[in-house]
Parts: structure tokens; C-alpha cells; sequence
């Protein structure tokens, strides 16, 4: 699940005022019938920025209790931009990892054949930052090279489009952000998005939720929607 994105995605909650932020962001997946966790960090500095977040699936159970975490999934990103005074300041060049883990469903060990892989992926490639004047609304546009261990894909390409609306439609305290990923596994088009919407109650405290659509996704083949609510907490 997510990226920010979301979240944030790759750039979350860009500003001139912070340079900073760390969130944790609790969910219920309506869809799946289970909670879901993220902790989402975005970081920068002189030399460019740094993103990543980690997912808690919490659906391995043994009857009707959940025992443990059942999928694990980490991203982290890092984009390099050396040349902020210039006219290519907008540009920077990135890489990233992803990866995780899961269980099948109701296993109670890690015995044989109870686990599956998330293959290990390595990108790198451009990211282009459009702003408005004051950094409320943002967005990201990314080229990147993706390569999986021990999985070819025909076109080893992945296109990342970040955004983030702040106040949006002239609420204060409301954001709109999210991501969209298209990339290739194997011969099969592969796109994930996940808006989200947030409503910040009080200082580090927000409501809202996610939606994910996605098309040939993590096994579930052709269109698929999945909604899920949740609260947020950046630090």
C-alpha cells in the first residue's frame, strides 16, 4: 500500500517553512478488512532530499485474532540536486529501493511455504518539481529506470506523477495528495494510485483517508477499487 505520497509519495508536504516531516498514518482497509500502518518520513537538504515509508499489513491471523503483521513493504528515495541556483534547479536525479515481505493467509508460522517475496527493485533515473509561488500546491513528475531482482520486464521503465494541494478549495486545514505509479512486471502493465485526503483537526492531528485504485496489482488482476479511512499524526 501506499507510497504517499502519499501520502507525500515521493516529495510530501513540501514548504518553505519546513525542510522536515515525519508522519504516522494509521488505516482501516474497508475493502480488505484489515488496519494498516505507515510510518512516512521526507527529509531535506543541501543536497536534495530524502523519502521513505514502511507498511504494516495487520491481517495474519490464527481464527478470528490477528497474531502478527502479515506483509511488510519499504520504499526509500533519495533525489540529488546540486545546481538549486541555476535554471535546472527544478531537476534533480534520483534513486530508490523497494522491497518487502509477506505471509499467506492465515499462516500462524513462517513455516515452508507460508511467506512471499516483494522483489527487490532498484530505480534511478530524473524527477522534475513544479510549485506554486507559496509551496501550497505541488507537484512532481518522475522518469525513472526500474529494475527487479529475479523478474525481467519488457519495457524496465516506471513514470511517478506526486502531488500535493493544500487548503484545497479554499478550506483551510484541507490537503489533497497522492500518487500515481505506471510501471511494467513481466509483460503486464502495472498502475497503483492513491489519493488521499486530509483534515488537519488540530496541530499534528488529521483525519481522511485513502483510496486506492489500482490495475494488474499485487495479484488482483484488471481494475480495482479500494477505499480505506484514517487518521495521521505528524511529528
Amino acid at each position: 500500500m501506499k507510497k504517499l505520497f502519499f501520502a507525500l509519495t515521493m516529495l510530501l508536504a513540501i514548504s518553505q517553512l519546513a525542510t522536515a516531516q515525519t508522519n504516522f498514518q494509521t488505516f482501516y482497509d474497508l475493502g480488505r478488512k484489515h488496519f494498516t500502518t505507515t510510518l512516512e518520513g521526507f527529509h531535506q537538504d543541501n543536497w536534495g532530499n530524502t523519502f521513505f515509508f514502511i507498511d504494516y499489513d495487520y491481517n495474519n491471523r490464527d481464527g478470528n485474532t490477528i497474531i502478527s503483521p502479515s506483509n511488510t513493504y519499504f520504499e526509500i528515495a533519495r533525489c540529488l540536486n546540486f545546481w538549486s541556483e541555476s535554471a535546472l534547479a527544478p531537476l534533480s536525479l534520483q534513486v530508490e529501493y523497494n522491497g518487502g515481505f509477506g505471509l499467506a493467509a492465515n499462516a500462524p508460522s513462517y513455516g515452508t511455504g507460508a511467506g512471499f517475496p516483494v522483489n527487490s527493485a532498484f530505480l534511478f533515473g530524473v524527477d522534475w518539481f513544479l510549485h506554486s509561488e507559496n509551496f501550497n500546491n505541488t507537484l512532481n513528475l518522475k522518469v525513472l529506470y526500474k529494475q527487479f531482482i529475479k523478474l525481467n520486464s519488457k519495457v524496465p521503465l516506471q513514470f511517478t506523477a506526486v502531488w500535493g494541494f493544500q487548503d484545497l478549495f479554499g478550506l483551510k486545514n484541507l490537503r489533497f495528495s497522492g500518487f500515481v505509479d505506471f510501471w511494467c512486471e513481466g509483460n503486464s502493465l502495472v498502475v497503483l494510485s492513491e489519493p488521499q485526503l486530509w483534515f488537519q483537526v488540530f496541530d499534528h492531528f488529521n483525519i481522511g483517508g485513502e483510496v486506492e485504485l489500482s490495475y494488474n496489482f499485487a495479484g488482483m488482476q484488471g481494475f480495482n477499487v479500494l477505499p480505506c479511512i484514517g487518521t495521521k499524526w505528524v511529528f
